[in-house]
């Protein structure tokens, strides 16, 4: 099968965002803004992957761009906890670093569907 680095890196950031849920949990004992960053976070990697098998390119349009909508969302959630001291600067500056990674590659992704649907 032919590689999809969105794909691989949105699946690796999702098994990261998992990780960092349960030490919110276990270790800060926080559960609110832990299970908003799980969803989101998630989230971003279940839509591409919901892309990757999309019925049609209105469909498969809809599914990045939810994942971007996911990944933004993601990023507030990661400011809120770095300024909020749950997690610090050493931990967001490496989660945060491969939420942008992320981010920049579905704006690129958009922005390429959207051009191409400018010159249908």
């Amino acid at each position: 099968m032919k590689e999809n680095v969105l794909l691989d890196k949105s699946k690796l950031f999702a098994l990261r965002i998992i990780k960092l849920y349960k030490f919110l949990v276990e270790q800060r004992c926080e559960r609110i803004l832990s299970k908003q960053i799980l969803r989101s976070g998630t989230s971003v990697g279940a839509n591409v992957k919901e892309a990757a098998f999309a019925q049609s390119k209105a469909d498969f349009q809809a599914k990045i761009f939810i994942a971007q909508k996911e990944c933004a969302e993601t990023e507030y959630w990661l400011e809120l906890l770095y300024e909020s001291d749950y997690i610090n600067k050493t931990e967001f500056d490496s989660i945060y670093r491969d939420c942008q990674e992320l981010m920049k590659i579905l704006v690129s992704s958009t922005k390429t569907l959207q051009g191409k649907n400018s010159k249908e």
